[in-house]
């Protein structure tokens, strides 16, 4: 009974039949048809003009995002635990050929223009220290953590008054906007994001994702880039089919939806266990290493995770868009039998 990461989660059925629906002759990279429809679609959701491009990995699409945003000698603020810190193994340094993150703070994983500004106000203005270019948010945060509209808004507006780039790495973006209920534009573009990684494998994808460029002429240099970086494949078709069937019918909403909704019963169990409100499919509790063993020898497989001071243990429990509901129902009542 699986509860490690949404990244070992199956492919969805209907993303499966594009694939297989797409196996027939067409233009080799980005230039057949239903890559050709990306824009299209991308705009269609975000009801505004967007540039969009598959990448097969999170990690590239990033640091792809990055690269538009920053230059070699400037730097990049996100929060010290940001996937992009924390888990791209120094990724975003070398597609940047350079840039610098500078790390703030904030609870729960979440930026906010204060915590941004403490970081970048102490840097002076000179060529001695490396100047900010973008800064980057993760939605949701790696505690599962969500961006309200306003809270991305108010980052956008201190973005735009520093003349800085926004990106929003969206792994978990599905989850976040059926958490919030929103349209997805009232959270991205409508409040100032100028990239999305618009994330599909954590959701029901098999190895794509989407880069949305909310000004089109920024993704013109990211083709460029994403060939340089040898993450232009031969068969786009294939990612560019997985990307569409999330998003033309609604199923990137209705995965997000069933893996929000386990995680739900999962922290409903956990009560005051719990480190950090489940607004995802996250959840993050306090488990001591006898209890965790205990879980671990009823068959639940989850991540230990870093304690937070005077806590015994805890634990990362991740759900995913097919998490077997008899699954969600045993783990969530030994839980509340510990």
């Amino acid at each position: 009974m699986k509860f490690f990461s949404d990244n070992a989660a199956g492919v969805h059925p209907r993303v499966w039949d594009a694939m297989r629906a797409a196996d027939q002759p067409d233009a080799a990279y980005d230039g057949d048809r239903l890559s050709a429809r990306l824009d299209e679609a991308f705009s269609a959701l975000f009801g505004t003009e967007c540039a969009a491009l598959w990448v097969a990995t999170g990690t590239a699409a990033n640091c792809l995002a990055l690269a538009a945003l920053a230059q070699p000698h400037g730097g990049i603020v996100c929060h010290r635990e940001a996937h992009i810190e924390v888990d791209e193994g120094g990724a975003p340094g070398f597609f940047t050929h350079g840039a610098k993150l500078l790390l703030a703070e904030g609870e729960g994983a979440k930026l906010t223009p204060e915590t941004i500004r403490a970081t970048i106000d102490p840097i002076r203005r000179d060529v001695h220290q490396v100047q900010p270019h973008a800064i980057s948010i993760t939605q949701a945060t790696e505690y599962g953590r969500v961006y309200t509209p306003g809270e991305v808004a108010a980052i956008g507006a201190l973005a735009r008054k520093r003349t800085l780039g926004l990106h929003m790495d969206g792994a978990r973006f599905a989850n976040a906007v059926a958490h919030l209920g929103c349209t997805p534009a009232a959270v991205t573009v409508n409040a100032g994001v100028d990239v999305l990684t618009f994330g599909c494998v954590k959701n029901g994808g098999m190895n794509a994702e989407a880069l949305v460029f909310f000004d089109p002429a920024l993704a013109d240099v990211v083709r460029y880039r994403r060939k340089r970086a040898g993450h232009l494949q031969s068969k786009g078709r294939y990612l560019a089919a997985q990307v569409l069937a999330m998003i033309e019918d609604g199923l990137w909403l209705e995965n997000a939806r069933a893996a929000n909704a386990a995680a739900a019963t999962i922290g409903e169990a956990c009560g005051e266990r719990l480190l950090h409100p489940v607004e995802a499919n996250e959840v993050f509790a306090v488990l001591s290493p006898a209890e965790q063993a205990a879980l671990h020898a009823q068959g639940f497989e989850f991540y230990d995770w870093p304690a937070p001071e005077g806590a015994p243990g805890a634990a990362r429990l991740v759900t995913a868009w097919n998490s077997d509901p008899a699954h969600v129902a045993a783990l969530a009542r030994a839980i509340a039998a510990l």
